[in-house]
C-alpha cells in the first residue's frame, strides 16, 4: 500500500495531525510520503522516518504550483489531503489524472460556522451575506468535491453537521484523532499556577474570553502565569487587552514542538468559540493535564467534565473563571484529573491503534469498487 499525504498549511493542528498519523501508517506497512507546504515541516516529517518534500501552494488560486506537483501523485494507491487547499488544487487531480483513491480528512468548518456543530442554538458569525454563502455555498461546493473520494472526520458532531449539510452519509467516515501518551501522572505544581493554551490567534479561539477570565481570577486565587503559544491577527489586541488587566502572561508566538511546552503546565485551556476534535486537548490530556475548555464540537468527546477536566459554556469569561478557580485552589483535585485524563487517552485514543486502523480504511477504499 503506497499512500501520499498532502498538506499545504505551514503549521497547525492539520500539520501536527498529520506528522502523528504518517509515522504509524508507515508503522502498519504501507509506504508513505508526505508533500508538505515548508521545509520546516518537511524537516521534521524525515526526523520521524517518513520521505517528505516541501512543494508549497501560497492559496487556493495557485493552480500552477498544484500542477507541477500533480505528476507526484502517480503511483500512490491512497492520496490523503489534509486541508482545504490540498483537497481543491489535488483532489480532482488525484482521480483524474493520477486514477487513484482520495481522502480528505476535514478538520474543521470555516470560522464563520465553527461554533455550530453540537449546538442548535449557534448561529454563524459574520456579515449575512458572507455566512450565508459559506453556509449554503461554501459548504455545498465541499460536499460536491468529497464525492470524488472520502472524508475522514475526527468527531460525531462534525460528521452528523456535515450530513445535515449534503455531505454524502456513505463517504463520512468518523476516525477520532490519536496520540502516544507522554507521562502517566501530572508533574510538580508550579507556584504561581501556570496555565496553557495553544491555538491560532484568531477570534473563534477565544483567547480573549481566557484573558478575561484570568483578570477575575485574582481575587480568588492570587497571581497566576499563563503561557500562549500560537500566533495570528489577534496577537497585538490579546496583547494590549493583556497589559489593560495587568496580567502575567507570555506570548510566545509558534514554537517547534508544543508538546514539550505543555510539560511546564498545571492546566490546559481551549476557550473556543467553535471546534472539531481538537488536537491541543489531546496533547494536553497525554501530557497529564487537567483540561478546561469550553462544550462546543467534539470537545465533549474528549474531555469528560469533572472527571478529566472541566468544560463550560463558550463566551463565558465568568464560568471559565469559576471553573479554573476551582482547580487553581485544588492541586490534588489537578492531579486527579490529570491522571483521568491519561486513563481516557489510552483507552479511547492511544495512538499505537492509528496506523492500522487507517490502514483499513485504505484497503477497504481499494478493495472497493467505488
Amino acid at each position: 500500500m503506497r499512500v501520499l499525504y498532502v498538506s499545504t498549511l505551514p503549521d497547525g493542528g492539520p500539520v501536527s495531525h498529520v506528522l502523528n498519523l504518517a509515522p504509524r501508517v508507515a508503522q502498519a506497512g504501507a509506504t508513505v510520503r508526505l508533500l508538505c507546504a515548508t521545509p520546516e515541516v518537511a524537516a521534521q516529517a524525515r526526523r520521524l522516518g517518513i520521505d517528505a518534500v516541501s512543494n508549497p501552494l501560497r492559496s487556493k488560486a495557485d493552480v500552477a504550483s498544484a500542477a507541477r506537483l500533480w505528476p507526484r501523485l502517480r503511483g500512490a494507491d491512497i492520496v490523503h489531503t489534509q486541508d482545504r487547499r490540498a483537497l481543491l488544487l489535488c483532489g480532482p487531480a488525484a482521480r483524474g489524472v493520477a486514477r487513484t483513491r482520495l481522502v480528505h480528512t476535514y478538520h474543521g468548518l470555516p470560522e464563520e460556522l465553527a461554533g455550530l456543530p453540537g449546538r442548535p442554538e449557534a448561529r454563524p458569525v459574520g456579515p449575512p451575506l458572507r455566512t450565508a454563502w459559506k453556509l449554503h455555498g461554501h459548504l455545498r461546493l465541499e460536499a460536491l468535491l468529497v464525492r470524488l473520494g472520502t472524508v475522514v472526520v475526527p468527531s460525531h458532531a462534525l460528521a452528523s453537521f456535515l450530513i445535515s449539510h449534503g455531505f454524502p452519509t456513505a463517504r463520512v467516515h468518523v476516525v477520532p484523532s490519536r496520540i502516544d501518551i507522554r507521562r502517566d501522572v501530572p508533574g510538580p505544581p508550579h507556584r504561581p499556577v501556570r496555565l496553557a493554551t495553544a491555538a491560532r490567534l484568531e477570534r473563534h479561539k477565544g483567547v480573549d474570553v481566557l484573558l478575561d477570565a484570568c483578570a477575575r481570577l485574582t481575587d480568588w486565587t492570587g497571581q497566576v502565569h499563563l503561557d500562549i503559544y500560537g500566533e495570528g491577527a489577534c496577537r497585538i489586541e490579546l496583547e494590549q487587552r493583556a497589559a489593560a488587566h495587568g496580567l502575567d502572561v507570555t506570548f510566545h508566538g509558534n514554537v517547534a514542538n508544543v508538546r514539550d511546552r505543555l510539560l511546564e503546565a498545571d492546566i490546559f485551556v481551549l476557550p473556543s468559540r467553535g471546534e472539531n476534535l481538537p488536537i491541543t486537548i489531546l496533547e494536553a490530556m497525554a501530557a497529564a493535564l487537567p483540561v478546561v475548555a469550553t462544550r462546543v464540537g467534539g470537545v465533549a468527546e474528549l474531555v469528560e467534565d469533572g472527571v478529566s477536566g472541566r468544560l463550560v459554556e463558550p463566551d463565558d469569561a465568568a464560568g471559565l473563571a469559576e471553573a479554573l478557580a476551582g482547580l487553581i485552589l485544588d492541586s490534588e483535585r489537578r492531579a486527579a484529573m490529570g491522571r483521568a485524563g491519561v486513563a481516557r487517552v489510552a483507552e479511547h485514543f492511544d495512538a499505537a491503534e492509528a496506523g492500522r486502523e487507517m490502514l483499513d480504511l485504505y484497503s477497504s477504499l481499494c478493495a472497493s469498487s467505488t
